[in-house]
C-alpha cells in the first residue's frame, strides 16, 4: 500500500512496484489508510511522513490505536533528512525509510525484502499480481 498525499508519488510507486509484480493499493490520506487496514490490508505499507490533516506519524498512532498493526510493514517515505520530533516513541514500528525522490531499484529491493518478513510473521504469502 502506498499512502501519500501527492498523487505523483502514488502513482510512481505503483507504477514502479506493478512493473515489479506486486499488487499496489493507493491511499491519498492517512484515514484511508485506516480503513484499507480495517478491511484486511496485510503487507508493506509505504508511509508518507508530510501529509496535511493526519501526517505520517499520526497514522501510525491510529493504526496502534486501533489494533492494526499486526500484519503489516511500516516503511516511512519522507522527503525530510532530519528526524522529526513526533517520531518519539513510534520508532520502533516503522521497519526502514526512504528518502524522496528515491531510487527505483531500492524501493523494488526494500519492499521485496520487506514483504518477506510480512509473509514470515503473517504465515501468508507474498502479495504479487
Amino acid at each position: 500500500m502506498i499512502v501519500d498525499d501527492d498523487a505523483h508519488v502514488r502513482i510512481a510507486v505503483k507504477t514502479i512496484l506493478s512493473d515489479a509484480g506486486f499488487h499496489i493499493i493507493a491511499a491519498d490520506s492517512g484515514g484511508q489508510c485506516i480503513d484499507l487496514l480495517k478491511k484486511g490490508f496485510s503487507g508493506v505499507v509505504l508511509l508518507d511522513i508530510m501529509m496535511p490533516g493526519m501526517d505520517g506519524w499520526d497514522t501510525i498512532r491510529a493504526i496502534l490505536d486501533n489494533s492494526l498493526e499486526q500484519g503489516i510493514a511500516i516503511v516511512m517515505l519522507t522527503a525530510k533528512n532530519a528526524p522529526d520530533a513526533k517520531m518519539i516513541g513510534l520508532q520502533e514500528y516503522v521497519v526502514d525509510y526512504i528518502t524522496k525522490p528515491f531510487d527505483n531499484e531500492e524501493l523494488i529491493e526494500k519492499t521485496t525484502f520487506f514483504m518477506g518478513f510480512v509473509q514470515n510473521q503473517t504465515g501468508n504469502g507474498i502479495s504479487t499480481e
